[in-house]
């Protein structure tokens, strides 16, 4: 069977703190001639709003996030070839107290658990016995703020604002949120992005599935967040485990040119994002990982990350149980997987999209610029 990848590129055009919506009549979407692989098709342009993630619906329905700045909206529908509208509805979209506030001068994001502050991610699962076709929305209860002199910054979280919020596509609306308690989600966590296994079986759950979260922390202390969602009960594995921390100094390049960030009177800065992506095998077995400033690719049996903290052992044997798949010569974006046990991962240093066969390693194809989320 054919593997249909959608993915969003970043060549966003952006006007901030406004909602327009472009002229579709005169676009012309350009299709690729399959010179480096199967034929891509673009299917939509942003213009208003810089895409972050992405998820396609059985019904065809895109749905796209963007983390908040001084952005509308932060969770979006496309509705035509140039233009998105906020899902599952405006007032869903902004707090109605604010988005960030302070503690003795210390920034933070909204407490608030019933309003989106910060969308970084999507993920779609399929209609069952149990609930509908959900759209799955990670909160990081962190948006970008700017300083009088217009410098930005991003305060920290605090318990109501980083939350799991599941979406029905049956009728658009919230029938699930889940939040966590400051033990499992830190101040400086950063939720970034999502799987699910609803296998009834599953060791050390209500038997109603289970959410493995990246926490991609870039201030260091980054690991796997996972939430029972039977019970609402959530824990941490490998927090600050070498294979999850950012590496040091790094510095990639984008079109030939080395990238970092240089702000005026402040010393360069490196990127410093860990744990980025994520997939699960087709069995639910193995969870394969990546920090986004690493290049070795890396997996971990999911049972230990769904020990609970009532085995004293759990968080040993989840740091001795990791496995290096080595390195693939570059950067990693967002992860996906097929059926095969393919697991597709984004390369923007590299123009492409690499994938892992579990059975004999990499390969890869070319011409797709700055890649930034999978459906």
């Amino acid at each position: 069977m054919a593997t249909k990848v959608i993915f969003a590129l970043l060549t966003a055009s952006l006007v901030a703190g406004q909602v327009m919506f472009q002229n579709s009549s005169g676009t012309r979407l350009r299709v690729d001639n399959g010179t480096y692989g199967p034929p891509i098709e673009e299917v939509h342009y942003y213009y208003d709003q810089w895409p972050i993630g992405i998820a396609v619906a059985s019904d065809g329905r895109i749905f796209t996030t963007y983390t908040r700045g001084s952005y509308y909206y932060t969770l979006g529908v496309v509705v035509n070839e140039t233009a998105e509208e906020p899902y599952p509805s405006a007032e869903l979209n902004l707090p109605p107290d604010q988005l960030n506030t302070s503690w003795n001068g210390i920034p933070f994001g909204s407490s608030n658990a019933s309003a989106f502050i910060s969308v970084q991610a999507v993920y779609i699962t399929s209609s069952n016995a149990q609930r509908p076709e959900t759209l799955w929305a990670i909160d990081t209860g962190r948006p970008t703020v700017h300083s009088a002199q217009g410098d930005p910054s991003m305060p920290y979280a605090q318990p109501g604002g980083p939350k799991l919020v599941a979406i029905s596509l049956a009728n658009n609306s919230i029938y699930n949120t889940y939040t966590f308690p400051a033990s499992v989600h830190y101040p400086d966590s950063y939720l970034n992005d999502l799987r699910f296994d609803f296998n009834p079986n599953l060791s050390d759950t209500s038997g109603q599935g289970i959410a493995y979260l990246v926490d991609s922390s870039n201030e260091g202390r980054p690991g796997f967040i996972m939430v029972d969602l039977g019970t609402g009960d959530s824990w941490r594995r490998l927090t600050q485990d070498a294979s999850v921390l950012r590496g040091e100094n790094d510095v990639p390049s984008y079109q030939g040119h080395p990238f970092c960030l240089r702000q005026s009177g402040m010393p360069i800065q490196w990127q410093q994002e860990g744990l980025d992506g994520l997939q699960l095998s087709p069995d639910g077995r193995t969870m394969y990982y990546s920090p986004l400033s690493q290049h070795t690719l890396y997996s971990v049996p999911t049972r230990n990350l769904r020990a609970r903290d009532t085995d004293p052992l759990a968080e040993i044997e989840a740091h001795a149980n990791v496995s290096s798949h080595g390195q693939r010569g570059g950067d990693a974006n967002g992860f996906e997987g097929d059926s095969n046990g393919l697991i597709y991962q984004l390369m923007p240093e590299h123009n492409a999209i690499y994938y892992f066969d579990p059975r004999d390693g990499l390969t890869h194809g070319g011409r797709i610029q700055w890649e930034q989320a999978l459906s």
